[in-house]
């Protein structure tokens, strides 16, 4: 089994989305690990503020498999793919890391977004600080705590019960 890290964000019908997106996950693969659920402001549009946070469990299946199946997640959750790159979401759910593979083809891993989003990096310094990062070689607690210095994104904990 490979240890699996997704973010999964919504700034449409927010706690409706989250809440299925992790129903579906917990179909699909069992036991979920959740960090906190944060709000944050858009980045790179302007529009409601998301409710992010990340998630971890445990799957067999293949990179491709796992992206195709959090893809057809998002699709009955009403993710329309027609609109610019940075837009609102129904449910958006992002493949971090798979294990400890670094992957530079149509799926890359890590994610580049751990390393520019306090969004990202945040809540997955909750679940997975001590999973050192293949890239840096560094732990993601130890990330965070760097990043937090330099942050200029405004990022929140926000009572969600899931």
């Amino acid at each position: 089994m490979t240890q699996i890290y997704v973010s999964i964000g919504s700034n449409i019908n927010r706690e409706h989305n989250i809440r299925a997106g992790i129903n579906e996950l917990r179909e699909h693969f069992g036991a979920v690990q959740l960090s906190p659920v944060y709000e944050s402001i858009s980045v790179g549009f302007e529009g409601d503020n998301f409710y992010n946070l990340a998630a971890g469990f445990s799957t067999d299946l293949s990179i491709d498999e796992l992206n195709q199946t959090l893809s057809s997640i998002e699709d009955r959750h009403g993710r329309d793919r027609s609109g610019p790159r940075f837009s609102s979401r129904t449910l958006d759910i992002d493949l971090l890391l798979y294990d400890d593979i670094v992957n530079e083809t149509d799926c890359v891993l890590p994610r580049p977004e751990i390393y520019k989003n306090a969004f990202v990096l945040k809540p997955l310094a909750d679940i997975a600080g001590k999973t050192i990062d293949p890239i840096k070689g560094v732990d993601y607690s130890t990330m965070w705590k760097a990043f937090e210095k330099t942050c200029t994104q405004e990022l929140w904990t926000i009572s969600f019960e899931i």
